[in-house]
């Protein structure tokens, strides 16, 4: 039968399982993307596993979250990283060479290949005909040792595109208009394909804008073909040898479909705090703004920064605006310098930053309180932006330029002047001096790893209790973020490698007295936590589900969670379970107390069960989705005793 280009990377990489939606199958993995905020752990599992050496084709380890040094922690983790790819294997890409997503992009991805990644937007790649999935530090130090991944295999979503483009429009708000129409559970256990005759007119770095946002929509990834287009950023990059042609058959056919004519778009906007809550610019144009900030994973090309330097050439931004400039790679930096849009830029008063994630992660840039802030970046999460009373909105880098000379939410339309025409230099920079390439395996052995004071071991997690009685400690609503679990930012990412330090920020911005209140309960058994729909969403930082971990939390009951998260509770033990009866939902307050009782058994004979609250003669009627494989993983209490109990098996 005709295969789609998502069935065709999965049936060619499938290791377990069925291609039917709702299963679960596990993936050969070539290459695997790891970032500072969640490659130290990483690299600590894989000492703990006692990796020899990665099994991947390339595994590349890249410094773009923490690179602000105010101290000696990000300094001695990124010592740390270094050893520890030279030690195992992997390319090292230092501070300043730019963001992991378009830099592993221009150097590193390859058509028709399975990439892992430590980082939710890793899905970014899809772009180039790969499957590219986000997934927690732990599944990815597995996949980095030659493990499969295991996911259930999602739908196949595809969305056709017409039409082209109008002027002041951009691959972005193609994207909004996705997120516009269907919210950040849209794509929840979907991988979304994208076709159709307006793909010719999209680069594919504007391909790499949508598919890095599909995070947002809680897809599994997006996947585009490896065209023409994709040959000819891969030729740009001096890499043309790496390309292969991965078009989906004629005739082949969807589990969903959704169209958008691009000719049709407008200028789309997400207000606080949500990428879901989309509206036209138009609507909320005249709004006043502190900050207009350009750059970042979900704008990291050329064009995107250069047409904003054309936008603002020989103007001036408006008085009192905070004009930031986050240049993506060392490579497109030079090339904006060389043709002289930096120089456009600066003159108009913009501020530029060094090439990495920066203020996208709450790394530097965080706005002032009370103000609105207007960013390209993929979120806009509260607090993620490093003020805990942000406002921030996501737009294009069009509306951010247009915005920014006016000083108010502005629809770039509106401008006097005629839409400015850029294009992708030529013979664009090639430059891998700050991407080191790993060590030839006798070296490598003889590296030392390096570990500064702020590296902690991960501690001794206990099997799964019997029986337990759990105080809800949190009730929360839907769509909790993982950066309202754990935020992140310099103020918290430094802690990256210490979970007894990093785990005092863990829920501190939906509740302050969590962190007292649930070492208290390590003494009595642990606790619960309940939360409403899309628990978990957005970053896949396993910090988030390790931290509470380690302060008791057992059991996360939810009306249902998002990917990663899942996935994360899982590898560390934490039960993930939903009910049955929504409505059990708004039975259970804060301060409740749930009883577990022969719950070994019960996961393993049943997927749902009764809980009982204390006092109350209630019982709710739970439920899980964990695998048989997955069950074996709860029971020892996580991944990493289910990984030394099969080591020890096999010695």
């Amino acid at each position: 039968m005709p295969l789609n280009i998502t069935q065709k990377l999965i049936r060619t990489h499938l290791v377990s399982g069925k291609m039917e939606p709702g299963s679960e199958i596990g993936l050969k993995i070539d290459q695997t993307l790891t970032q500072d905020a969640t490659g130290t752990m990483v690299m600590l599992e894989l000492e703990a596993m006692g990796v020899k050496r990665a099994q991947t084709e390339a595994s590349a380890q890249y410094v773009d979250h923490n690179v602000i040094q105010v101290d000696n922690k990000n300094a001695d983790d990124h010592l740390f990283l270094q050893s520890a790819t030279r030690r195992f294997g992997l390319y090292y890409s230092q501070p300043g060479n730019g963001v992991s997503h378009p830099v592993h992009m221009q150097r590193l991805a390859k058509p028709g290949k399975t990439l892992l990644g430590s980082d939710s937007h890793t899905c970014a790649n899809g772009c180039m005909g790969m499957l590219a999935m986000g997934a927690g530090g732990l599944d990815v130090a597995l996949a980095i040792a030659g493990e499969p991944v295991y996911i259930k295999m999602p739908k196949v979503w595809g969305v056709k595109l017409t039409g082209e483009l109008p002027d002041w429009v951009s691959a972005k708000d193609v994207i909004l208009e996705m997120l516009r129409r269907f919210d950040v559970k849209g794509g929840v256990g979907k991988i979304i394909e994208y076709y159709g005759p307006g793909l010719k007119s999209l680069s594919a770095m504007d391909r790499h804008v949508i598919a890095n946002m599909g995070a947002e929509l809680g897809a599994t990834t997006s996947v585009f073909p490896s065209d023409e287009e994709v040959r000819h950023f891969l030729k740009q990059q001096g890499r043309e040898e790496d390309w292969t042609e991965l078009l989906a058959d004629e005739g082949a056919t969807y589990d969903l479909y959704e169209e958008i004519n691009l000719s049709e778009l407008e200028p789309l906007i997400a207000k606080p705090s949500s990428p879901g809550k989309v509206v036209p610019v138009s609507e909320v144009a005249g709004t006043p703004i502190y900050q207009s900030y350009v750059g970042s994973s979900a704008n990291p090309g050329f064009r995107d920064f250069a047409v904003v330097a054309q936008i603002v050439d020989g103007k001036k931004i408006k008085e009192g605006i905070s004009f930031d400039i986050n240049p993506t790679s060392r490579q497109l930096l030079t090339d904006l310098v060389k043709d002289g849009h930096i120089a456009s830029l600066l003159q108009a008063g913009a501020r530029l930053h060094q090439a990495g994630c920066n203020g996208c992660i709450g790394m530097g840039q965080a706005p002032a309180t009370g103000r609105n802030s207007l960013r390209t970046t993929p979120r806009n999460f509260p607090g993620r932006s490093g003020t805990l009373e942000d406002s921030v909105f996501l737009c294009s880098p069009e509306t951010a330029a247009a915005s920014a000379l006016t000083g108010v939410i502005t629809d770039p339309r509106t401008l006097d002047m005629p839409y400015p025409k850029v294009s992708d230099p030529e013979q664009p920079t090639i430059d891998t001096k700050l991407l080191a390439e790993p060590l030839p395996f006798e070296e490598a052995q003889k590296v030392e790893l390096y570990k500064g004071p702020n590296i902690a071991l991960i501690p001794e997690m206990d099997e799964l209790h019997d029986s337990m009685e759990l105080p809800i400690l949190l009730k929360m609503g839907d769509n909790i973020s993982t950066d309202e679990i754990l935020a992140g930012g310099a103020r918290v990412l430094p802690y990256r490698s210490n979970l007894p330090e990093i785990s005092k920020f863990a829920f501190e911005i939906i509740d302050r007295t969590y962190y007292a209140r649930a070492m208290a309960s390590t003494a009595t058994g642990g606790h619960a936590i309940v939360g409403g729909s899309n628990y978990g969403q957005g970053s896949s930082r396993e910090h988030a589900a390790l931290a509470p971990r380690y302060l008791g939390l057992r059991v996360a009951l939810a009306r249902d969670f998002a990917r990663i998260h899942w996935q994360n509770l899982v590898n560390f033990g934490i039960l993930p379970l939903t009910f049955v009866n929504p409505e059990d939902y708004d039975s259970l307050e804060q301060g409740d107390v749930l009883q577990l009782t022969n719950l070994r058994e019960a996961i393993q004979s049943v997927n749902e069960f009764g809980v009982s609250v204390k006092g109350k003669d209630k019982q709710i009627l739970v439920q899980h989705t964990l695998s048989e494989r997955q069950i074996e993983v709860m029971l020892a209490g996580g991944m990493i005793n289910w990984a030394k109990g099969k080591q020890a098996q096999m010695q």
